[in-house]
């Protein structure tokens, strides 16, 4: 079995090949959670791919809203990955510092919903980079203003009211990407949150199951088949995906359009909104 839609993930092989290719661009999107104690900006700061810019999940958001690294405005979105360079015309290839492609899930996932397909994310991240003595270097990218267009894609994203009402009508399927004991309330949150536990009606699917743990690389498609063949995923079903904040629920989404799912949306509030809240339903166990 082999991926439908290889195109989603690049190697670190091709993209050592391709790095001075005049419409590749290379993004370096890690982020941490405050638990991880590490700073993403400084660690890009000190090494990175060559040429890659550096794409802050927390800085280009939605900044009326206090939940995390929400979904930005097509327009703040477009003005801030200008300036970084990437636009119309380019290959965006997204890698982050963990190698689980979570950040860099999140950053592909983006770009896809305003409307720019051409995006891969680099399979094993920087780890792997490293690990094969790959070139490194601590300068900043030269500035060069891109053209971007964004072209919000709604199909992509899902809201509380639409996962309020998806639990009446059930029509999507629900897939929480957090680990089996907070998806039972076993297990604290990494953020404050009132309520532990999952929304009801959803099934769990930890994103770290579809990750090698020697390599930090995408399961190959047999493998990630049988992970969501066990979760009880139907593929004939829409899908949408939760997590904590938006961000890992993204490697599921990753992993289910190299399967070649084709209706799969992000619910970008996740456990941040819905766990803190005194209105929504909630399960535990």
């Amino acid at each position: 079995m082999t991926y439908a839609n290889p195109d989603a993930l690049v190697s670190t092989e091709w993209l050592a090949s391709h790095l001075s290719a005049p419409d590749v661009r290379v993004v370096d999107a890690s982020w941490y959670s405050a638990g991880q104690n590490r700073n993403a900006r400084e660690e890009y700061d000190s090494e990175h791919i060559p040429g890659a810019v550096f794409f802050d999940i927390d800085e280009i958001a939605d900044s009326n809203t206090v939940l995390p690294h929400m979904l930005p405005p097509a327009e703040k979105f477009s003005s801030k990955v200008r300036k970084l360079g990437l636009g119309n015309g380019n290959k965006i290839v997204v890698y982050d510092g963990t190698g689980f492609a979570s950040a860099a899930a999140r950053v592909w996932w983006m770009f896809r919903t305003f409307g720019h397909r051409d995006v891969s994310v680099l399979d094993g991240g920087f780890p792997k980079w490293l690990r094969e003595g790959r070139p490194v270097e601590d300068l900043p990218p030269v500035p060069r203003t891109r053209h971007f267009i964004a072209h919000y894609n709604h199909l992509l994203v899902r809201d509380i009211d639409h996962v309020r009402g998806n639990m009446e009508s059930g029509r999507e399927l629900l897939i929480d990407a957090r680990s089996a004991a907070r998806f039972k309330g076993d297990a604290p949150e990494p953020r404050a949150a009132r309520h532990l536990g999952h929304i009801p009606g959803s099934v769990n699917l930890p994103f770290t199951d579809l990750i090698d743990d020697k390599t930090r690389c995408m399961l190959p498609a047999d493998q990630l088949k049988a992970r969501f063949d066990a979760a009880g995923v139907d593929f004939k079903r829409p899908v949408t995906v939760t997590c904590g904040s938006g961000v890992t629920a993204c490697t599921v989404a990753l992993a289910l359009d190299l399967l070649g799912h084709g209706d799969v949306a992000i619910y970008d509030g996740s456990w941040a909104e819905w766990g803190n809240r005194d209105d929504t339903p909630i399960e535990r166990g």
